[in-house]
């Protein structure tokens, strides 16, 4: 029998949102690894592994059996998470994907909005849009973590459905209302990051004629005294 891998800092950030004990459905498995641990560490009791590829299923059942968890673990080639309706889970991973992406992949799932089903998601961009979706379209943010890797920053945003219409700030939309109140460790190098970003942006802007850059000067402006509140 194979060794299990432990997955990476930002792929475990997911361990204490997820239902113990219970069924996990992974989107973009990739090679499994984060099912196989969490199975083989009696995290969750089984898995769906998912991924819109056939290379990266084959990959998934190899390491499936390797780690002799064919009993527990199944496979599916699919676009998101169409043909996962029937499959009885407690939670939903969907991490390394775009914010955009995440929504679509959500958005042709209404079998989610249940509060039986926990979301578990981590959006590789356009995290503040990903949280307007799931704000206007019914889903609570019950749980938020920032994991500093490899020189990146990644947003860990657990959500469960309530069926109410919460609205955040445009500054709660992207740093996280929870990293916000708890002043979530990595928050202070998170920020720094942002207004990197938020900087290349405006002198990518300002170099075009009549270019309108009052967001992007908004967005700084607080930014920049949220930094100052951490420091």
């Amino acid at each position: 029998m194979q060794s299990i891998i432990t997955p990476s800092a930002r792929l475990c950030s997911a361990l204490p949102y997820l239902t113990k004990g219970g069924a996990v459905i992974d989107v973009g498995t990739d090679h499994a690894y984060l099912p196989i641990y969490l199975v083989g560490q009696g995290i969750s009791s089984r898995a769906l592994a998912c991924d819109i590829n056939r290379g990266p299923i084959e990959s998934a059942e190899r390491n499936i059996a390797a780690a002799g968890l064919g009993d527990k673990i199944d496979t599916l080639c699919t676009d998101g998470l169409h043909g996962a309706e029937g499959y009885e889970t407690d939670d939903v991973l969907i991490f390394g994907m775009g914010g955009e992406l995440i929504i679509r992949i959500l958005s042709e799932a209404p079998w989610l909005k249940t509060p039986r089903i926990g979301l578990v998601l981590q959006p590789m961009t356009r995290a503040h849009l990903l949280r307007g979706w799931l704000l206007e379209n019914g889903f609570s943010i019950v749980g938020e973590t920032i994991t500093h890797e490899d020189r990146r920053y990644y947003q860990t945003i657990a959500v469960r459905y309530s069926g109410e219409n919460e609205e955040y700030t445009e500054e709660e939309l992207l740093l996280g209302r929870l990293n916000i109140q708890n002043n979530a460790p990595n928050l202070c190098g998170f920020v720094e990051h942002e207004i990197d970003v938020w900087e290349a942006i405006l002198r990518g802007k300002s170099r075009a004629t009549d270019a309108d850059t009052r967001d992007e000067e908004r967005v700084l402006k607080f930014l920049k005294a949220r930094l100052e509140m951490l420091k």
